[in-house]
């Protein structure tokens, strides 16, 4: 069968590429640059524990010493510290006034792109089944119900065979052109002036939120600074800008730079190396489909999202992980539209909401004083809208659940409830693997398997011999074997808000199918059918070329 064909080498088709690989199914990559990225530090990602995780997985290398963890996380107001977190540990001190601290869990990564795409690369060099083809511009596309064929120009200029084709080509994106998909939306919702620089500053290791900062600023401000490090002493600043066409001139930005240390320091402006420079300008957009026939879109192609902190690239990354299963079963197992049609459905109705909601907050936090200056507590408000953001929390920054998706099962009798709902991410949790290995869950996902998760408490203490023909391990067993799709068994101690004997469904990008107590095969078989689609039909294939 032929490749899948990507269109775009930024983290999104790297990492599509990479998931594509693990699950058997070649790809070719339609680079339109030279093969590398330019460094930039002043163009750097946040990504949450998972994304992260996800990245590692894929390019085989730990990412923690390429970017930073942050150790934790302020919001201030003027000179008032609003809010601290300190990530892996309750109970830090904050100062008088301040929001308690609080354990935020794992901290978000914060890693320059071109670090990111750059190990993404050199994990690709390393795959046989992928092909990167540099300079090769697309320039048109053509679809059959066998498949797709797509034409670059260029000095390498050709024509290329695939089963399917995505396009992960960016905001301007040439396929979702192609395809005569609208693309509305606002434009500039926020524009950021940005310098990277080398600085010893306080709390190296903690990113730093601050409004309304009590020193004068150098031209107009929309009075909010981000400070977020990066390893060797790197730090990434982004000042917000006014509404309008305000001109950042390279004398403003440097005084700027200088006034800020200086008032984060108390005293003189500290020495500095300034590094990169740029203007960061956020747009809110969302393709209208996601998918036309055999070609799909994913990350900035499909959306655009970023103000108040949430991060586009993140859910790009999600994106690919959510599409690179269901484009696995179809290309080893023959079209299945449902299954197909749900990428778009989950992935589009959560980016929605997150732009809902980055949207409805946006008046309140940027539309000058108003009601709010009278109201009590809403300062401590809206800093905890924007750390959710920041942060990757609440409505602004949380990974979104499918609690609405069509592979969603209905009516299981046996239906018991964990501290996951339905549709949500898994947490990770140690498992003990079918060979007896100890491992994390998150470290099983993205091969294409479901995965079956038994809560059984006291098991890790045991031999897997003395316990997997004992109590209802061999019925469970049976059942796994007998699901319409390849599933892996997995035996976890405890899962948040499981009680012994609970059995997890699991998608193959980590999402919650069910959890049903106990063994019950007939509900675990109708729940994996589910997630796949429901049955396939003989009609499928005639669907895909129709769609």
């Amino acid at each position: 069968m032929d490749p899948v064909i990507i269109v775009g080498a930024g983290p999104v088709g790297l990492a599509l590429a990479l998931a594509l690989a693990r699950q058997d199914v070649p790809s070719v990559v339609l680079d339109e640059g030279p093969g590398k990225d330019e460094p930039r530090l002043a163009r750097t990602v946040v990504l949450r524990e998972d994304s992260a995780a996800l990245m590692e997985r894929l390019s085989g290398v730990p990412l923690a010493g390429a970017g930073v963890h942050w150790a934790g996380w302020r919001s201030m107001r003027r000179k008032q510290v609003m809010r601290e977190v300190t990530f892996g540990a309750a109970d830090a001190d904050a100062d008088p006034g301040a929001e308690p601290a609080t354990d935020a869990g794992p901290a978000p990564l914060h890693i320059a792109q071109h670090v990111l795409t750059g190990a993404l690369r050199a994990a690709l060099a390393r795959e046989p089944l992928v092909k990167i083809a540099s300079d090769s511009r697309l320039d048109s596309v053509e679809q059959e119900p066998s498949g797709v064929t797509a034409h670059t120009r260029g000095p390498k200029g050709t024509w290329w065979r695939g089963s399917y084709l995505v396009g992960c080509d960016g905001t301007r994106s040439t396929v979702r052109k192609l395809q005569d998909i609208r693309f509305p939306g606002r434009t500039a919702v926020e524009r950021h002036a940005v310098a990277a620089l080398r600085a010893e500053l306080p709390r190296p290791d903690e990113a730093l939120l601050h409004r309304l900062p009590p020193w004068r600023t150098s031209g107009p401000s929309a009075g909010e600074i981000t400070a977020r490090p990066l390893p060797d002493g790197v730090w990434r600043l982004d000042w917000l800008l006014p509404p309008g066409k305000y001109l950042v001139t390279p004398e403003l930005l440097v005084a700027r730079i200088r006034e800020t240390l200086a008032g984060w320091t108390d005293g003189a402006t500290p020495p500095y190396e300034l590094l990169d420079t740029g203007v960061h300008t956020v747009h809110h957009r969302l393709a209208r489909r996601w998918r036309v026939g055999r070609v799909f879109l994913a990350g900035d192609a499909a959306h655009l999202l970023g103000a108040l902190g949430t991060q586009g690239l993140d859910e790009g990354l999600r994106d690919a992980d959510n599409l690179a299963w269901k484009l696995a079963l179809a290309w080893h197992h023959g079209p299945h539209e449902a299954l197909l049609d749900s990428y778009q459905a989950e992935r589009r109705a959560v980016v929605a909401a997150r732009l809902r909601a980055a949207d409805q907050a946006l008046p309140l936090l940027r539309g000058g004083t108003g009601l709010r200056g009278f109201v009590p507590g809403s300062a401590r408000g809206h800093d905890a809208l924007l750390t959710d953001g920041h942060l990757g929390r609440g409505v602004l920054g949380a990974p979104g659940a499918y609690a609405d998706s069509p592979l969603a099962p209905r009516h299981l009798e046996g239906e018991a409830l964990v501290a996951t709902e339905p549709g949500a991410p898994v947490t990770d949790v140690r498992v003990t693997a079918e060979d007896g290995s100890f491992v994390r869950l998150r470290d099983r996902l993205g091969r294409g398997a479901l995965l079956v998760v038994l809560v059984a408490p006291g098991t890790g203490v045991w031999e897997r011999k003395h316990w997997v023909t004992a109590g209802i391990m061999p019925r469970l067993a049976a059942a796994v074997t007998a699901l319409p799709h390849p599933a892996e068994l997995l035996v976890a101690e405890e899962y948040p808000g499981a009680a012994p004997h609970t059995v997890l469904l699991v998608r193959p990008d980590g999402h919650l199918v069910t959890a049903l107590t106990g063994v019950r095969p007939a509900d675990l078989y109708a729940a994996a059918e589910a997630a796949l689609g429901g049955p396939a039909n003989a009609k499928e294939e005639a669907r895909a070329g129709s769609h």
